[in-house]
Order: C-alpha cells, then sequence, then structure tokens
C-alpha cells in the first residue's frame, strides 16, 4: 500500500489494484470477457469505499448497507454515456447517488479462479442485498468473440471490452492476464508542458506535451474551449485516446480525453 497526503496529517492508504493493459492481439482462449464500464473505479476495503489513489467516497450513509467485511474492486456506475454525471456525483461531498451502484469485477481477497472469486459475493447479496452488481463474465473459446463482442458492446453505446485471464489470483499493478479491448485505445500520460495555439486559438491552449513509459509526445485535439481556457495542469495526469503505436511505442492520433477523475 503507498500512502497518499494531501493535507497535512492526513494520509490515507492507496489500494494497490490490478490495472489493464492494452490488447494486442494475445492467446486469450479459455479467458473470460465482459463489457468495459465508462463509470469510477473503487475499492471497498472492507469498511469504506475509495478511490483509485486513496481518496475516500462519500455515499449517502445508507449507500454500503449489507457491504461484506472483505475488499471488492469495481466501478462506480449507473448506465451507459453517464459518466459525466458520477464523476461528478461521487466527488462531492453530499452527492445523490441515485441509479449509482457498485459494479463488481473481483474480490481480491478470496480465493479459487476469477468465477469462483465473483461467486462469492453473488452467494452473499442473494442473502444481503446491497448496492452491489457483479459483472457478467462471458467465457472465450475463439479469439473471434472478443471482436464479435466489442462490435456488440459499442454499436449498443458501450466503451469497450475487458478480457480476463481467469486462472490467476489478484495481484495489484498492471497486468498481462488483464487486458482491455477498445475501437479505440485509451492510456494515460503526464502533463509536461503548454502550448499557446495560434489563429483563432490564439492566447489559449494549443496543445499539451505529455510523458508516459515510453516518451514524450503531443496532443493538440479533443480539448474543448473550456479546456483551451483552463488547460489541465503541468503535473497532472490525463486520459488520452490514440490509435495504435509508432515504432517507438508512443500513441499515434492522441487525442485529449479528460483529466483523471480521480486525481
Amino acid at each position: 500500500m503507498i500512502s497518499i497526503c494531501w493535507l497535512p496529517m492526513v494520509c490515507l492508504a492507496a489500494p494497490s489494484i490490478m490495472l489493464a493493459k492494452e490488447y494486442r492481439q494475445q492467446n486469450i482462449k479459455g479467458w473470460l470477457m465482459s463489457e468495459k464500464l465508462d463509470g469510477v473505479r473503487a475499492y471497498w476495503d472492507g469498511k469504506q469505499l475509495i478511490s483509485r489513489q486513496g481518496y475516500p467516497f462519500t455515499p449517502p450513509a445508507d449507500f454500503t448497507h449489507n457491504f461484506p467485511p472483505y475488499p471488492l474492486d469495481g466501478e462506480l456506475y449507473s448506465k451507459r454515456g453517464d459518466f459525466e454525471y458520477i464523476s461528478a456525483t461521487v466527488r462531492k461531498s453530499n452527492g445523490d447517488w441515485a441509479g449509482i451502484k457498485l459494479h463488481v469485477f473481483d474480490v481480491p481477497k478470496a480465493a479459487g479462479r476469477l468465477d469462483e472469486r465473483l461467486a462469492v459475493i453473488e452467494q452473499r447479496i442473494a442473502l444481503f442485498p446491497a448496492n452491489i452488481v457483479v459483472i457478467p463474465q462471458i467465457p472465450i473459446k475463439e479469439t473471434s468473440e472478443a471482436e464479435a463482442y466489442l462490435n456488440k458492446i459499442v454499436g449498443e453505446g458501450g466503451e469497450g471490452v475487458i478480457l480476463r485471464n481467469p486462472e490467476p489470483p489478484y495481484a495489484g499493478g498492471r497486468s498481462s492476464d488483464y487486458l482491455k479491448l477498445k475501437p479505440q485505445q485509451d492510456a494515460e500520460c503526464t502533463v509536461t508542458k503548454h502550448h499557446e495555439g495560434k489563429g483563432k486559438y490564439a492566447g489559449k491552449l494549443g496543445a499539451i506535451s505529455c510523458r508516459n513509459e515510453n516518451g514524450d509526445f503531443k496532443i493538440g485535439s479533443g480539448f474543448k474551449d473550456a479546456d483551451r481556457n483552463n488547460p489541465p495542469p503541468i503535473g497532472s495526469i490525463i486520459t488520452y485516446r490514440h490509435r495504435g503505436f509508432t515504432e517507438k511505442g508512443l500513441p499515434r492520433f492522441a487525442t485529449y480525453l479528460r483529466i483523471r477523475s480521480d486525481r
């Protein structure tokens, strides 16, 4: 666990959560797939809901009624296309969480395969109903099934697909057993510089320089007028979308999406 401090003498422990890598034609036969939900990542530590960085959420008092005394990893989510509402709501100290539930994709401390771990919480909420939904996992017999499922999800307005190797135990950090499949891939980088725009963007943001594990690159598209007037701060972590990689491993056609919501 890593200590995160944002006020003097106030520190929380960031959960060691599993993070997805990009799908790049790996062998996924025998894996499980599920819809990638566009919500806010949340970790129930057995006592409270905390963000990816260790900040506590402040849901209504009865939201976590009947939550288990063991950890759950999941996504605070309501429905497709609702990210802005979800993000704004869960970041408030007195937000109305109506419609939002914790959609669980793993039970970190449970034993067995992924489906066996999820069965633990399924059995519990059958007896003790709670604001918890277990994300359905679909077996993959052939790789082509994942592409077909992606097309179905995107066609219905969804974001993408998560691919999981069901055999290994839950482990924190970037995992080759936990992959995301999207028509456009997304990733994160740290803002290192602002570049002034030209023409109609003179005096406003034109582009940013960003850095990831493979190096530095620029992002000049995807910004709304509000973003150009108030750019993501230098040092902040942003999410961007791209279409593949260069030979140096840098993203192609990177476009800005948003500041990471849990920072």
